[in-house]
Parts: structure tokens; C-alpha cells; sequence
């Protein structure tokens, strides 16, 4: 019995039509007949077995087209599996090029890869190579700490005094009206001669240090003069250094007081804008200088604290949180009356970017209102650091308490919470200009080990917030020996252009006393660092032995990833460290879960999983076999793992000791061998150290034979076994060609092009013009096609890749082809391996035409199948194309062809751009399934900046009475005000952004943001199946099914006729996202581990040195051109005058 076609409500009055002729197609194809609507409302999708849907849609005349049944459907997509079969057969080659392998036998060994013995070499080259960085890390130390030691205090000392490179001189110099050009203080800075150094992507001198000075310190100030004096001794110990390990990179001494010198000197990046760099600020210097933090922050918002004062909390907050890492906890609490979070946050979260970023946002939104509560505040502080059912860093606990002042010195709490032990120190911070007593603030930070801090305006905010980490280094100092140990970081941008490193940190601390028979000093003087490059680590891994789906990865305590090849940062934005975490670098599932935890606990592991992937392209997800093996790196935080498919445990390696077939093969790389052998484009890998990389591959070839003429494949210089695979690659290629494509007719399949890439390097494309259309990655272990062929049987089809957004494909010329591409399998002895992809690219246009005859009732090839009017037909997809729509999607859920001409130049796009509720039935009938993930290395346009003003808000203005006050130019208030001026052009919340400089600076046109991804792949049906899409008086028939040995979805549909179908629509593009909701995963945190050491307390402490109230001195002269530039309306420029500490005396 037929089926008929759908009914569509009353958008088709009448009985059903019948067939007319329509000359050269027979009868033209007619709807169907109408089914009325009867009984309730049916679900939006209504699957049904085939016997039980054929008798239920009867035609009621027999002249109609019926919609195709199942079997005619099922021999319709066995038509078209034979006929991709026949072809790749025939034009792949697949079984022509084992055959070639094995004719070839002498000319190269399977070697095996050995997971368990590969994974321990890499991890001991790593482990050797990060312990001669110790060695040097360890001399600087000791060296720094000597030269301190006998270094002589100056209180008289000057500029001139001081000879050394400033790193930022020439820019300075560049610019006319830079402050230091105006005094006339160049003369102690030295000129130097730099030359180009690749290892350091950079021009260097390596007879002398640079020196960097954040720009709000005065460089003229007693302490950085004196700091100058002694570390120039360190000049000698870093060039030693790099005598003895010439593969030594950035050698860093970061001093408590903002000076950097560095090693070997060299010229800084100074931004467009104001150099915000404080090397006390980067997440290697206080990883260094302090062990883990918890810590909770209590913001005062009583209704004293409005306007200005309450501006500078949020930016205090923001700044301190700045001054935390990974290994450290915080929680933000504000507090009058009564303490509350800040945020969604109800207990200590570990301080990585997104955490943080939840507090910045949410410290935006506090309002001053009530009366000040401290021990609402303190209470709520020592609750959250004796919750002990939850992670944390369980080392430093305090507590930074902000206000604008108050009374209440809360002794019961501390009786309570913290006395007798004091094992949590409270910082205090008055902030703010007032007139408060701000003795019961001082009493609470010394009572407790801690340190009172003034913040009288903006200008203040950054040294006061970060300076607490010299109390927290006092138990390091004092334990001697035991604290000089070295960290390794995690990952992060290096600011001088060398790319991602990781750093050797040890802290380096004051030896001297402060008088015969005194304590010994507790101050450090700063963190010695080492950067090691992650390109040079990745040098260490098996390059290609792996093949193309297997690598090397690391992870450290926190899980986040040291190696990895889906470690790919967007942005370059050095302030914030990269912390990718392993379950986010790949889809995460509960194996790798539990294979995280064991390398991150140290242990030694083996395991054998079934997981998802992502294609390259990362528009394909596929279920896969992989085996991960993982070893702990000794003298180390890292863990290492190696990841193989079960196809990658064999590998070749060629064996051309025949130098005649050396020359031979070698000559059909040559481009006069093309036009007859098919263009080959070989993969841009470092084969000799002498080869010039370039992008453009003709180039790279060219480069390369240059090369090959003046050095042999057995070259000391070369990469023997690169070389011989890819020369050996180039004859068994070419052999193919000899045998399978020369002789064949490629346009009697309507083939574009057919193709061969392999493991050694080589993609040959025949004949020689489709190479001008060849749009895949010259190294096939970045191309997607080869990587998806060979982790799925069977043919794969990756149809041109479309964005919704883009134009349609041009269909011109016959230059839109779809790949089809399978992996050529070998079975050596028992040893099975994959060294090979071959395929074809059918051309579009003439593809979909023949996909309209396989899947129609054609009889014969010329001749489509005539419906008289008195006998009824099943439609098919090439006589009633008007009425039936038949396409072929691939496992992404992306269209591959079409019997619509209209939608062939939709080929390549996700197909519910095409037919969104076709696509989304699919999907609910479990033909699909869909996988979310989210990218965190994305990068963003940047949010427009709002209108802020021109002028800092809540900025106290003098009126012309101050200004002929004298007592004022010398008061805390004129100091203050133009504090605020400078630092109002660092935080951009308090003025307007200049669009000049947002234009010229790459940080102000991108940022690192998150994005959604979506992938679709194969469900779990595998069958047959007819179903219906029924929406209220709406329906539509529609039949898929999987077609065998290839990645595709055979669909046949009625034609959509009424609006009254469309549903949701699918969505596959990338989309930009908060990611995950941060208060939900802060209760299930992923596994971690802390730093093993732990230096917090120490008997032997001196905290009587427990805050100040001292402001900095202010110059008149500055004030007085700062007075001047107001009154007469210009803008100030900011004099990075602010002076370090003058405690900090060494």
C-alpha cells in the first residue's frame, strides 16, 4: 500500500491532483493527498515503525505520488554505497598502495612505540634540562644574597653616581617631553649596541644587564640608587651563568623594591601607554616570594564610606586580588551592620582568572549605607578560615580588613578566634583622606602579625596592596635554608616577547643584621628567576614517531596544562598567567578525570579509554580509542603524559642507504616532474638546521631542493630520519600514480583531483592543475582530513568548510569539490599500522546530479521513470524534486549534497541553516548527538569603553584661595591630588579612554574571552527508520538512514509547505559565552594540590614592625606645574613620582 505525501493543514483546498504532463520529465510530480486532522494534538516527533506507518497513509486515489517506502529508500542507499565504493576503489587506490608498501619492504623497518619507556626518556631529557636552569638559579641566589650582605647603605648617594642600561631610555629618549629628558638625568644611563638573537626573539647585548623601573617608582630615590649599587654586581654572575649553559634564556632578579635587572640586556616593550610592569606583581615573583594564601577581604560599607572613599575600596580590592595566584583561596565579604559575600561565593574559592573575575565584577556593585560593624566583619572573616570541608590552601591564613576608620578595636573577637596562637594575620587598611583615629587600626594589624597600610588616594593603591607580601616572607627568611627551594610556575606570557615559559623561582633573602648581637634582618630582598621556553621543552617530545593523532602532555598541581597541542592562547596578555586546565584542553569525561588525579598525586599510570575528540577544525567530534600513559617528573610540580591510538603503536622508518634511489625518488620532488607525476607539496617540518622556513610551501619546496643540493639525506645537520621517510614517502607516491591515476579518466567519474598523503611528510595531488585548488594544510598532521581518516573507518567526506555569515560557494569552472578520504591500513608481520590517507575531491555540481539519479527510479541510466495517469508512483529524488527533498549530511550534521540546484551553493553548512526543523527532527530521533564544550583561549573585540567624562570623578579641585594658601601646596591634600591625577591614567574606570591610544595598543583591540562550541556527531541509531514530524495541522514525512563504510546520513523529506513546522533551530557556530556558571562549579572544584612546602609560621618573628602612616614627600615644583596645567584647562601629564618605601632600607 502507498504511502501518500503530507498534508499541511488548508494550505492546499481540494482533493488531491493528479498527475499532468510536463514535457521531457513525464508526468509532473503532484503533492499527495491531504490528511484531515483528527483526535489530540500529537508530540512534535512521532516515530514509527515502517508496518505500522504504511497502512495508516493510504492514498485515496491510486493517480497520486506516494512518498518512497522503506525498501525502495534502503536499495536507493545501497545504489549510492556501491557507487562511492566503486570509485574510491577504482581511484583511491587504498589496496594498489599496500601492495606498493609491500613491494617496497627492504626500503624501511616498523618500529615500535614503546609508551611506558618513551614517556620515562621524556620525562628524565626534561627533569635534566630544568635541573641545569636550578644549578644556575641556585648560584645566583647565593651570589645576590653575598652582594647584599656586604653592599654599604648610601645616604648620600646619586644619580650620577649610578652607571647602568635603563631599558626604557630609548623610549624615553624617543620622547621630547619625557620627564627624565626634561631633568637632564640621562648622563648615568648607557647607550648599547644590540644584535638579533632568535632564541630570544629579540636584539640583545650580552656584556651587560637591563634594568627596569615600574614607572610610578622614582628612579632618583635613595633605595632604588642604593638597590642600583649592589646588584650590578649580579652583571658577572649572569654572564658565568650563560658560559656554563649557553641554552640559558631570560635570567631575572626581581627586587621587594620594583627594580628588575635582567640578563642579557636589552631594550623594554614599553606600551603606548603608561608601562603598568611591576615585576612584584607577575605570578612568578609571588609565587617566589611567598608560600599559598588563604585569605579573606572585608570591605567596610557603612555610610561614612561614599564617594571617592568607597572608589578607592573597589579599586584596592581589584588590585589585591591581583597580588593572589592559583595555589592561593580568597573569599570577598563587604560589611556594616552585618558581613555578606560580595558575590555568589559563600565560602574560600581558589583565586584562578574567572574567580577573580566574579569578585572584580561584583566589588563594582557594593553601596555604602548603615553604620560600621567590625566584628559583624571579623566574625565572618574567622568563619570562613575554620571552614574546614572545603579545599584550600591550608599554609597562610589573613584577613585585609578596608575602612575609612573607626573606634571599635574588637579585642573579644581576637580572644575568641586567634589568641593565643595568632595564626591568622589581619592587615588594615584606612583608606581615604579623614580625620579618624586610626590607632584601634594599627592596634588590630600589630596584635595580630600583621601591618596597618595608608591609602590616602589612588596613587597609593598599588605598592600598599602588594606590599604585605614582605610580612608574609618574614617565616621564608627565617627558616634559612630549608625556603630556598625552587618552584617551577605555571605557564604564562613572557613580557619581553619570548612567547609561553615557565619559570625557576627562588627567593633570595637579606643575611645582614641590624646591629651586633641583633636579630638577623627578616626582609627579602627579592625572587631570582630563569625562564624556560615551552617550544624548548616540546624539543625534548617525539615529533612525529607519534603520528599524527598522538602527543605529549604536562600538567602541574593545579591540573592546568605545561604541554599540550590544544595549547593555543589567543591573546598575548602577560599580566594574567595561562591556565588551561587538562579537562579543558580535551572533552572531558570521568577516565581522564581520574587520570588527572593520579598525575597530579605523582603516581606512574597506564589506561586504555574509549573518548570524544575534536577534529582540527573543531567542527567534528568522533568517538576514539587512546591510550594514555603518564609518569611523574622527578625534582618537579609536572607530571607527564603520552597519549597513542592503538594504530600508532608501529611506525616507519626508512631505510635509503641506496644513494642511486636516494637521487632518483628525490628528482620527482622536483616541479619539472609534476605535469606527469601529479604536484607534491611536502610538510614544512625542519629536516636541516640550514633550511629556510617560509608559509608559502612552492617557497618552502624551493628552499628545500636548494638545500638537498649542497648537503646528503645522512647529513650530521639534517634530521635523518625525517629526511629519509619523506624522500622514501615521495617514490612510493609517485609509484601510485604510475600504477592507479596516470591511466585513468578522471572526468568520466567527475573527479576534480585524486590524492595520496602519508606520514612522511608528502601530499601528492594529481594531476598537476588541481594542486591551484588545494586548499589543505601541506602537513597532513594538521590537515583534518587526515587526521578524521584515520581515527574512523570507512570513507570520510569533508564538504567545503561554509560560515553562515559568508557568501554562498561559487559554483564556477567546476572548482567547489567535496574530499572523500579513507586510511590505507598495513599489516606487517603481525604489526598493524596507518601511514597513509588516500582519496578523491568529487566535483560538486556533477556529483549532485548523479546523487539525483542513484536515488531515483531509474531503470536505466538514460531514462527517467514515466508515472502514466492511471498508475501511481513512488516519488524519487530527481523527478519530484519540487515535492521531495534528499540530501546526504555528514556525521558534523553538515550538508554534503543536495537534489535542491538552490542549495548546492549551501554545501558546507551546518544543515539546520539549511532545513532547521529537518535538522532538528534528526536530532531528536537520536540520529545526532550534541557535544558543548567551551573554549577558554579565545580572543575578543574588546567592550567599548562607556562616556566616564573627562575629568577623574569625585577628584577634589583646589579653588584659587588653596592655590594662594602655601600651606596647602605643601599638604598631604596637594600630594594627593596629583597622585590622582597620574594614577587616574592607569585605571582607566576613572577616565575617559583616549581612542588614539586603545587604537595603537593590540591589548585595547582584543582580549582573552570564552567561547562556546558546539559539535554534533552519530547517534546511537544505526537502523532504518521512517518517521513523522507532526506540528498541530502540520506534517511532514521524512526517511534516514546511515549509509555503510562512510561518514553520511542518507535523508529523504517531504518538502516543508507551512510555517507552522519550524521549531527550534540547532545551533553550531561558535558563540561567545561567560562559560560555565562560576557558582555552581566553585562546589564541585576539580582535584588539586598545593605547593608540599608550607612556611608560615616561625617562632623567631619579629612583628613589631607592624605599619605606618607616612605619606610620601611631595615635590612643589611638580605641584606647582600641576596647579598651573589646571588652571588653564589642559590635561596633566602623569610624573611617575612616587617614591618607594623608605622602610624598605637594605
Amino acid at each position: 500500500m502507498a504511502v501518500p505525501a503530507r498534508t499541511c493543514g488548508a494550505s492546499r483546498p481540494g482533493p488531491a491532483r493528479t498527475a499532468l504532463p510536463w514535457p521531457g520529465h513525464g508526468p509532473r510530480p503532484g503533492p499527495g493527498a491531504r490528511r484531515p486532522p483528527s483526535g489530540p494534538p500529537r508530540p512534535l516527533l512521532l516515530l514509527l515503525p515502517p508496518l505500522l506507518l504504511l497502512p495508516l497513509f493510504a492514498a485515496p486515489g491510486a493517480s497520486a505520488y506516494s512518498f518512497p517506502q522503506q525498501h525502495t529508500m534502503q536499495h536507493w542507499a545501497r545504489r549510492l554505497e556501491q557507487e562511492i565504493d566503486g570509485v574510491m576503489r577504482i581511484f583511491g587506490g587504498v589496496q594498489q598502495l599496500r601492495e606498493i608498501y609491500k613491494d617496497n619492504r627492504n626500503l624501511f623497518e616498523v618500529q615500535e612505540n614503546e609508551p611506558q619507556k618513551l614517556v620515562e626518556k621524556v620525562a628524565g631529557d626534561i627533569e635534566s634540562l630544568l635541573d641545569r636552569k636550578v644549578q644556575a638559579l641556585k648560584r645566583l641566589a647565593d651570589a645576590a644574597e653575598n652582594f647584599q650582605k656586604a653592599h654599604r647603605w648610601q645616604d648620600n648617594i646619586k644619580e650620577e653616581d649610578i652607571l647602568y642600561y635603563d631599558a626604557k631610555a630609548d623610549a624615553e629618549l624617543d620622547d621630547p617631553e619625557s620627564e627624565d629628558v626634561e631633568r637632564g638625568s640621562k648622563a648615568s644611563t648607557l647607550r648599547l649596541d644590540f644584535v638579533e638573537d632568535s632564541n630570544f626573539k629579540n636584539k640583545v647585548n650580552y656584556s651587560y644587564t637591563a634594568v627596569q623601573i615600574p614607572t610610578d617608582i622614582y628612579k632618583g630615590s635613595t633605595v632604588i640608587l642604593n638597590e642600583l649599587n649592589w646588584t650590578e654586581a649580579l652583571e658577572n654572575v649572569f654572564i658565568e651563568n650563560r658560559r656554563q649553559d649557553p641554552t640559558l634564556l631570560w635570567q631575572v632578579f626581581g627586587s621587594a623594591t620594583g627594580v628588575t635587572r635582567y640578563y642579557p640586556a636589552t631594550p623594554w616593550r614599553a606600551p603606548k601607554k603608561i608601562d603598568l610592569y611591576d615585576v612584584r606583581r607577575r605570578p612568578w615573583y609571588i609565587q617566589g616570594a611567598s608560600s599559598p594564601k588563604d585569605m579573606v577581604i572585608i570591605v567596610d560599607v557603612s555610610g561614612s564610606v561614599s564617594g571617592l572613599t568607597l572608589k578607592l575600596m573597589k579599586t584596592s580590592v581589584c588590585e589585591m586580588l591581583d597580588t593572589l595566584s592559583d595555589d592561593d583561596y580568597v573569599n570577598v565579604a563587604s560589611f556594616n551592620e552585618k558581613a555578606q559575600p560580595v558575590s555568589c561565593f559563600t565560602h574560600l574559592v581558589q583565586a584562578n582568572v574567572r574567580n577573580k573575575k566574579v569578585f572584580k565584577e561584583a566589588v563594582q556593585g557594593m553601596v555604602a549605607k548603615g553604620t560600621t560593624g567590625y566584628k559583624a566583619g571579623f566574625e565572618y572573616a574567622f568563619d570562613q578560615l575554620q571552614n574546614s570541608n572545603i579545599t584550600r590552601a591550608n599554609c597562610n591564613k589573613m584577613i585585609m580588613m578596608f575602612t575609612d576608620g573607626g573606634e571599635d578595636r574588637v579585642q573579644d573577637v581576637f580572644e575568641k578566634y586567634n589568641w593565643p596562637n595568632r595564626t591568622v594575620r589581619v592587615f588594615t587598611f584606612s583608606v581615604g583622606q579623614h580625620n579618624y583615629d586610626v590607632t584601634p587600626l594599627q592596634w588590630m594589624a600589630c596584635a595580630n602579625k600583621g601591618y596597618y597600610f595608608e591609602i590616602p588616594s589612588i596613587g597609593a593603591i598599588r605598592i600598599n596592596t602588594q606590599e604585605y607580601l614582605d610580612v608574609l616572607g618574614r617565616p621564608m627568611v627565617l627558616a634559612g635554608k630549608e625556603a630556598k627551594q625552587v618552584q617551577w610556575t605555571n605557564v604564562y606570557e613572557d613580557a619581553l616577547g619570548l612567547g609561553l615559559v615557565v619559570t625557576g623561582t627562588l627567593p633570595v633573602f637579606n643575611l645582614t643584621q641590624d646591629g651586633p648581637g641583633e636579630k638577623k634582618n627578616q626582609l627579602i630582598l627579592g625572587v631570582m628567576g630563569i625562564d624556560v621556553a615551552l617550544n624548548d621543552i616540546k624539543r625534548l617530545t617525539p615529533n612525529y614517531t607519534l603520528g599524527a593523532n598522538g602527543y605529549v602532555f604536562a600538567i602541574d598541581l593545579n591540573g592546568y596544562v605545561l604541554l599540550h597541542p590544544n595549547l593555543k592562547p589567543q591573546t598575548t596578555n602577560f599580566r594574567e598567567p595561562v591556565t588551561l586546565d587538562f579537562l579543558d584542553a580535551e572533552l572531558e569525561d570521568e577516565n581522564k578525570e581520574e587520570i588527572r588525579r593520579s598525575m597530579i598525586d605523582g603516581n606512574k599510570g597506564h589506561k586504555q579509554i574509549r573518548t570524544l575528540v575534536k577534529s582540527l577544525d573543531e567542527r567534528y567530534v568522533d568517538e576514539v580509542m587512546r591510550n594514555y600513559t603518564w609518569v611523574p617528573i622527578r625534582s618537579t610540580n609536572y607530571s607527564l603524559g603520552l597519549v597513542l591510538p592503538p594504530y600508532s603503536t608501529f611506525y616507519l622508518q626508512a631505510n635509503l642507504s641506496d644513494q642511486i634511489l636516494q637521487v632518483k625518488y628525490f628528482e620527482f620532488l622536483l616541479p619539472s616532474s609534476f605535469e606527469s607525476e601529479g604536484h607534491v607539496f611536502i610538510a614544512p617540518r625542519e629536516y636541516c638546521k640550514d633550511l629556510n622556513a617560509s608559509d608559502n610551501n612552492t617557497e618552502f619546496l624551493k628552499n628545500f631542493i636548494e638545500l638537498m643540493e649542497k648537503v646528503t639525506p645522512d647529513s650530521k645537520q639534517c634530521n635523518n630520519f625525517l629526511l629519509h621517510n619523506l624522500i622514501l614517502d615521495t617514490g612510493i607516491t609517485q609509484q601510485l600514480v604510475e600504477r592507479v591515476w596516470r591511466d585513468q579518466d578522471l572526468n568520466t567519474y567527475s573527479l576534480l583531483a585524486v590524492f595520496a598523503a602519508t606520514d612522511g611528510g608528502i601530499t601528492r595531488v594529481f594531476p598537476n592543475k588541481a594542486a591551484d585548488d588545494w586548499m589543505e594544510n601541506p602537513e597532513p598532521f594538521n590537515a583534518s582530513f587526515y587526521r578524521r581518516s584515520l581515527d574512523n573507518h570507512g570513507y570520510v567526506f569533508k564538504p567545503p568548510h561554509q560560515d553562515a555569515l559568508l557568501r554562498p560557494l561559487e559554483l564556477e569552472n567546476d572548482t567547489v569539490g567535496i574530499l572523500v578520504s579513507t586510511a590505507v591500513e598495513l599489516s606487517l608481520g603481525g604489526r598493524t599500522l596507518r601511514p597513509a590517507v588516500v582519496g578523491v575531491k568529487l566535483d560538486l555540481e556533477a556529483w549532485a546530479e548523479k546523487f539525483k539519479v542513484l536515488a531515483s527510479n531509474r531503470t536505466h541510466q538514460d531514462q527517467p521513470q514515466k508515472c502514466g495517469p492511471s498508475s501511481h508512483c513512488e516519488m524519487d529524488c530527481e523527478v519530484n524534486n519540487e515535492d521531495l527533498l534528499c540530501v546526504l549530511i555528514d556525521d558534523g550534521g553538515f550538508l554534503v549534497l543536495s537534489n535542491q540546484n538552490h542549495q548546492w551553493d549551501q554545501v558546507g553548512r551546518f544543515f539546520s541553516e539549511v532545513d532547521a526543523n529537518l535538522m532538528l527532527a534528526l536530532y531528536n530521533n537520536s540520529f545526532y548527538t550534541r557535544k558543548e564544550s567551551y573554549d577558554y583561549q579565545a580572543a575578543c573585540a574588546p567592550q567599548p569603553p562607556g562616556n566616564l567624562g573627562a575629568a577623574p570623578r569625585g577628584v577634589f579641585v583646589p579653588t584659587i584661595a588653596d592655590f594662594l594658601n602655601l600651606a596647602w601646596w605643601t599638604s598631604a591634600a596637594a600630594w594627593s591630588l596629583f597622585q590622582q591625577l597620574l594614577y587616574g591614567l592607569i585605571y582607566h574606570s576613572w577616565f575617559q579612554a583616549d581612542p588614539a591610544e586603545a587604537e595603537g595598543n593590540p591589548e585595547a583591540r582584543e582580549s582573552s574571552c570564552v567561547m562556546k562550541q558546539t559539535q554534533y556527531y552519530f547517534g546511537s541509531v544505526n537502523a532504518s527508520y521512517n518517521a513523522i514530524i507532526d506540528c498541530g495541522n502540520c506534517s511532514r514525512l521524512f526517511h534516514a538512514q546511515r549509509l555503510t563504510n562512510t561518514n553520511l546520513l542518507f535523508v529523504v523529506a517531504e518538502k516543508p509547505l507551512c510555517s507552522q513546522c519550524e521549531g527550534g533551530r540547532l545551533l553550531q557556530k561558535e558563540t561567545h559565552s561567560d562559560g560555565p556558571e562560576q557558582c555552581e562549579l566553585v562546589q564541585r572544584p576539580r582535584y588539586r594540590r598545593g605547593p608540599h612546602i608550607c612556611f608560615d609560621y616561625n617562632a623567631t618573628e619579629d612583628t613589631s614592625d607592624c605599619g605606618r602612616g607616612a605619606s610620601f614627600p611631595p615635590s612643589l615644583g611638580v605641584l606647582v606645574s600641576l596647579q598651573l596645567l589646571l588652571l588653564l584647562g589642559l590635561p596633566p601629564r602623569p610624573q611617575p613620582q612616587v617614591h618607594a618605601h623608605a622602610s624598605r632600607r637594605v
